[in-house]
């Protein structure tokens, strides 16, 4: 017998409370201690591959798991899972005594880990962000590689797994970029942004990338007052106060100088920069600490200083660490938030001088940063989302049980990992936002940085159609800058188009049609007996199933992991079609050939199922032709069922390059005279409609329209005519018809 007492003289610092280790001796695989959390106190967040027990002696809180809160008093009992991310919170006026015990399962980790729906997934609401993208231009292959085809596929599978996931994203259109392109081609901000928005949002449909929420942030109704509000918590929380700070001006205008209008030498790397922020070594600049500082405007800067409002941000380390312990973050960003703040101060301007933005509450001659200004965009786009799908999320009131996902190239690391964190915190303070960090590297083109301003780009429209939109999504998965940076090269993509998918899958594809019609008049064959080898590749595909479940889950997400298991199933199906294949016209085994020929249709399912994320039109082609229509993600691989009538010859699944595309007045016109007769092409256009759907009776929603479609409708109407339609009315009960004569009425009036 040994008996072990509390004794708060042992107890040591750990994970953030107080702890001290109870003696156990002959025992093993076991260990336990004491811990004591002082009132107002918490753990850190950890996880580990240990299951946890703690016995709750005195004391009252919460126990706070993967971002659920559950009250805790003597004689509560909590066991906690391997990996689930655990913190003890004594929201009481006593210390909160406890004991712990803990032990290993190694099988039941393994179990845990591989679980789809872990950390909550499938229990609370997942928001997914792609950066929103500057309105300066088209998007190109280097954009739609990063945040926005890893954020659509990474919604596409959770929702084969059930889960309550969404796309949100935007045009961040208050970018000083903007005005850069405005004054480059004599237009204005708004005009620059309406037109590139509206490029954006049809490039993204091409690729068909369908983000749930699509905020507009120079002309959503509601956003610009809400910003202020959440800038005007910022700055009662009295960390951010207005500073007079070094600045750059040109020497020959005076023009305040910062990101586009400047550039120069990184302070940290040495590295050519513009201002604010470093695209190699990821750190934040002031501007006016660049080395050999250049205007844009006339080449030659002044130095000077200007009062602005500002953020202590080397205050906040540990804010910033703690933040970093919830949720998924990639060590490359872990490592950036070392050498940020191995700084002594940074003190943070977050508003510039500038005519396009949004001004704080009090201030004529500044605008809110836009960096900091898209920390606020994303709470806005889920109240967004939420009002539109009957859910009551606000902005100003964000919920503990959110699970945030972030999709965004290493060149914005700082401002998702490192500033955003710090700005919640202020604003609200008691919200412990629990998100995940998904960061890639630059993807190049000829070995240099795709760049829009330089124009150095294969843009999104060069390449992507409905026939090509698969085979691009898979050699930018397969190719996809994951922490490295990786390059695009067309006679590549060519050649990959030409001989994985055309030859290798569609052949596949085409060879096991043609054999199921030869040998069993085209309907599937009922498994008859199974040899070792049968039961090997069966193996081999759950080994595959496995495998790229893994690589699109939450925890491992990685698309070129995930598109190398894709290619795999179709390599090791073929393989085994060729050693079965000797066997095919042999009188005495035709049992063990019905079930050979069962398993490769079994392949082309299983393939059918988990090509969705990465290949949509794809996948939904290949199942229809299987007789599936069953979207949800597979658990095992299952048989086609015996005797569907199948025929997969002669189909056509991939193009590397678009078709001549159709005239663009081939489309009916069904519009009534005293309405617009573009209206109803720019429709079908923009949702992917055939030119023969008749769309004049129907509302845009009835027409399956997203608000990302939406917008893409009114920034062609903005562009037209001119005139600015809200994206609700867009989206009410007017049919296309009633909509093309108000519009008509409009111009008329």
């Amino acid at each position: 017998m040994r008996i072990d007492t509390f004794d708060p003289a042992a107890l040591s610092d750990a994970f953030g409370i107080d702890m001290s280790t109870i003696d156990l001796p002959g025992v093993v695989n076991l260990g336990a201690g004491w811990g004591r959390v002082a009132p107002g106190r918490r753990s850190e967040a950890h996880q580990h591959d240990e299951i946890e027990m703690f016995v709750i002696v005195s004391g009252s809180g919460e126990v706070v798991v993967d971002g659920a809160r559950h009250p805790v008093a003597p004689g509560t009992v909590i066991k906690f899972d391997p990996f689930e991310t655990h913190v003890l919170d004594n929201t009481g006026d006593v210390d909160v005594v406890f004991v712990t015990c803990y032990w290993r399962e190694p099988r039941h980790a393994g179990e845990v880990a591989v679980r789809t729906g872990r950390r909550r997934f499938a229990q609370r609401p997942v928001f997914v962000f792609s950066t929103p993208p500057t309105p300066n231009g088209d998007l190109h292959l280097g954009h739609l590689s990063g945040p926005y085809l890893g954020a659509d596929a990474f919604v596409r599978f959770q929702r084969m797994n059930g889960v309550r996931a969404w796309h949100l994203t935007g045009s961040d259109d208050h970018q000083s970029y903007v005005i850069a392109k405005a004054e480059q081609d004599q237009s204005t901000p708004e005009q620059v942004a309406a037109h590139y928005g509206a490029e954006i949002a049809r490039t993204l449909e091409l690729m068909d990338i369908r983000p749930d929420q699509f905020t507009v942030t120079s002309t959503d109704p509601e956003y610009r007052e809400g910003l202020r509000d959440f800038f005007a918590a910022l700055e009662a929380s009295g960390k951010v106060t207005r500073q007079e700070l070094p600045a750059l001006f040109d020497r020959e205008t005076g023009q305040y100088l910062y990101e586009v209008d400047v550039s120069g030498t990184c302070p940290s790397c040495a590295a050519g920069t513009n201002g604010n922020i470093c695209e190699e070594c990821g750190e934040p600049n002031n501007a006016a600490d660049l080395v050999d500082a250049r205007s844009r405007v006339s080449g030659s800067v002044r130095r000077g200083s200007l009062a602005r409002l500002t953020l202590p941000l080397h205050e906040f380390r540990e804010v910033v660490a703690a933040h970093h312990r919830l949720g998924r973050l990639p060590a490359r960003l872990r490592e950036l938030a070392e050498r940020v703040f191995a700084r002594k101060t940074f003190e943070l301007p977050l508003s510039h001088a500038s005519r396009w933005g949004v001004a704080p509450r009090g201030v004529d001659d500044q605008v809110i940063w836009v960096w900091p200004e898209m920390s606020y965009g994303f709470l806005h786009g889920i109240a967004a989302l939420g009002a539109r799908i009957g859910e009551t999320w606000h902005a100003d009131k964000p919920e503990q049980d959110w699970k945030i996902v972030h999709f965004f190239g290493y060149d914005n690391s700082f401002y998702h990992s490192i500033l955003y964190p710090v700005l919640y915190r202020l604003a609200f303070p008691d919200w412990e936002p629990d998100i995940d960090y998904h960061v890639n590297e630059f993807y190049l083109l000829d070995n240099q940085k795709f760049s829009t301003s330089r124009r150095h780009a294969v843009w999104g429209k060069e390449i992507l159609a409905r026939e090509t939109a698969d085979a691009v999504r898979f050699y930018l998965s397969r190719t996809r800058a994951e922490g490295e940076r990786t390059n695009f090269d067309r006679e590549a993509y060519l050649a990959t188009v030409g001989d994985v998918l055309i030859d290798g899958w569609q052949g596949w594809l085409d060879d096991l049609g043609r054999r199921l019609r030869t040998h069993y008049d085209g309907v599937v064959p009922d498994a008859g007996i199974w040899t070792p080898e049968h039961t090997a590749f069966y193996a081999r595909l759950g080994g595959r199933l496995a495998a790229v479940t893994a690589h699109l889950g939450q925890d491992g997400f990685s698309l070129r992991a995930a598109t190398a298991e894709l290619e795999g199933i179709v390599t090791d199906a073929r393989a085994f079609a060729e050693r079965e294949r000797l066997l095919a016209g042999a009188s005495g085994w035709q049992s063990e050939n019905r079930t050979a020929m069962a398993l490769e249709l079994a392949a082309a399912r299983l393939l059918s199922r988990v090509a969705t994320p990465v290949m949509p039109r794809f996948a939904v082609r290949l199942a229809a032709l299987l007789g599936e229509e069953e979207a949800a993600w597979p658990s095992t691989v299952d048989l086609v069922p015996a005797g569907t009538r199948v025929d997969l010859t002669g189909q056509v699944f991939f193009a590397a390059e678009p078709s001549a595309a159709e005239p663009p007045d081939s489309a009916p016109r069904e519009a009534a005279p005293d309405s617009l007769p573009w209206f109803a092409d720019i429709v079908r256009t923009t949702l992917g409609l055939p030119a023969e759907a008749v769309v004049a009776d129907r509302t845009l929603l009835e027409l399956g329209a997203s608000s990302l479609q939406a917008v893409a409708v009114q920034y062609q109407i903005l562009e037209r005519l001119d005139l600015d339609v809200p994206v609700s009315e867009l989206l009410s009960e007017q049919n296309v018809d009633a909509l093309s004569r108000k519009l008509a009425q409009a111009v008329a009036a």
